[in-house]
């Protein structure tokens, strides 16, 4: 079953690659965004090599890396693009007028508002019908940034430096940034279409020539030689192809909404439809393997993105990683996948809702992560399945884990289940975020009789009901020789907690 209007496609951007889109049977969308990041590639590489920050002038780097990010923009969504402007501009607006007491959370509530509503027009006006690279995605970015910028501005010219953590403190912005310097960072044409999300002062380091020398050790009291991307670069763009061949391959072999099907779902047994489940998800991910790391190779070959040297003496371009693919493949908990799935964004969201929220830091957290992907309600059954699952996965693992790691062996059997668990727990918790809409949703978890929802439920029930008996109330035994000590101590003192 398909989510309605799902045959519907509008497109806004440019028509001029419509033969190859139609030679490729791909929609123009796709084409437009796919050419549009190979061409952000070599310019990258340009940009790197004509427009250094020791060849040309800060203010030319801006202003071309903006002027080719809103080429970009247009190119893809037309007059759509006005959307991620107007955003930027308005968010601008408030950072120079608001105080800087009140600037995080007016920019936090227009961002986040604005973006709601081209939502709410994505789903309920074009009735599911555009697709994942319509203009919302680099809405989604621009959001992250302007967020983010906010928060660091507020931190560095509000806050107390001793409420600040470490992190908060080195990310904290002293000044308001220029006009130029704003737009830049929002619309750099390495972003615009994939982000990801980095810090400003990270993005003005950059353009200002500041990145890479910050992060190399000093020899004999000089900087050494800036390192190449190219390898990394090469490398990220192999992992590309192989994405997109898996992508094109088993996904169409694997279709999700295969599981859908009455005859499937009558004939097929309860251990056939997991396995298919895990395959069928697991086959969906290439492509964001694909476009995330893409748009690393645009920032990687532009000389952005370098994170130091490792203690092999290698050097690291993973600064703005968006994912580890083997962590992803190989996670033996949940959060393990969700720390190396979409890394940027799990940064965003730590930064602005999980360091800052005073409690139920978890719930508010999946639940801004909901709203920031948007209004579909297959996003809704995702997250808020996650919360209860990632409860219990931690106090199953803080109460076993040390059971098993005595030895190799018992060892390497708690990695196989718990690798196992974790995959069924994922595609089990992820289908929704792929099927979209609330009906099929159902009917995929009615065809699988809800069994991880219930699972859940019953460890949080059980866990609960051990938390609660460990947590009792004993009083010491009196002996002659303590009677003294007994009445000089507090009453208080008297009730012993324990808790594992």
């Amino acid at each position: 079953m398909e989510a309605p209007g799902n045959s519907f496609s509008r497109t806004t951007g440019s028509s001029v690659l419509q033969p190859l889109s139609d030679a490729l049977h791909m929609p123009l969308e796709q084409v437009n965004f796919v050419t549009c990041q190979l061409f952000a590639l070599f310019i990258a590489v340009w940009f790197r090599t004509y427009l250094s920050s020791r060849q040309a002038h800060v203010t030319i780097r801006h202003v071309i890396a903006t002027i080719i990010g809103v080429y970009l923009a247009v190119f893809c969504f037309g007059w759509y693009s006005l959307h991620i402007f107007s955003l930027v501009l308005l968010s601008y607006c408030i950072m120079i007028y608001a105080s800087t007491e009140k600037v995080h959370s007016y920019s936090f509530i227009l961002a986040l508002g604005y973006l709601t509503l081209c939502q709410i027009n994505r789903v309920y006006i074009f009735n599911y019908g555009i697709l994942s690279t319509d203009f919302s995605g680099p809405l989604m970015i621009v959001t992250q940034k302007i967020t983010t910028l906010a928060f660091q501005l507020h931190d560095g010219m509000c806050q107390h430096q001793d409420l600040l953590s470490k992190q908060q403190l080195q990310d904290s912005i002293k000044q308001k940034p220029t006009f130029l310097e704003y737009i830049s960072y929002h619309l750099n044409f390495m972003s615009i279409l994939a982000g990801p999300c980095s810090n400003f002062n990270e993005y003005v380091g950059f353009i200002e020539g500041r990145h890479i020398q910050s992060k190399l050790p000093e020899v004999k009291g000089k900087k050494c030689v800036d390192p190449s991307p190219t390898n990394a670069v090469i490398t990220k763009l192999l992992i590309c192809v192989v994405s997109l061949i898996l992508f094109l391959t088993i996904s169409k072999a694997f279709p999700l909404k295969y599981m859908l099907d009455d005859k499937f779902i009558d004939e097929s047994s309860l251990y056939w439809k997991l396995f298919y489940l895990y395959i069928s998800t697991m086959a969906c991910k290439p492509k964001y393997y694909f476009a995330w790391t893409l748009a690393d190779a645009v920032n990687n070959a532009a000389g952005y993105g370098f994170n130091g040297i490792d203690k092999d003496g290698n050097y690291r371009w993973d600064l703005i990683s968006n994912l580890n693919i083997w962590n992803i493949e190989m996670a033996q908990s949940f959060k393990m996948y969700i720390d190396n799935w979409n890394i940027q964004t799990g940064a965003w969201l730590k930064r602005v809702c999980y360091d800052r929220a005073p409690k139920y830091r978890t719930g508010l957290t999946f639940l801004l992560s909901a709203i920031w992907h948007g209004v579909y309600p297959g996003y809704y059954f995702t997250f808020l399945t996650g919360i209860p699952v990632m409860w219990a996965a931690r106090r199953m693992r803080s109460i076993f884990r040390h059971y098993f790691i005595s030895s190799k062996c018992r060892k390497f059997v708690y990695d196989v289940i718990t690798w196992i668990v974790t995959q069924l727990a994922i595609s089990y918790t992820v289908a929704p975020f792929f099927l979209l809409a609330t009906e099929p949703t159902v009917k995929l978890y009615k065809s699988l009789y809800f069994y991880f929802h219930i699972v859940v439920f019953i460890l949080i029930i059980l866990l609960s009901i051990k938390s609660s008996n460990n947590h009792q109330v004993t009083f010491p035994k009196r002996t002659a020789s303590s009677t003294t000590n007994h009445f000089k101590t507090k009453q208080s003192e008297n009730v012993i907690f324990h808790s594992r």
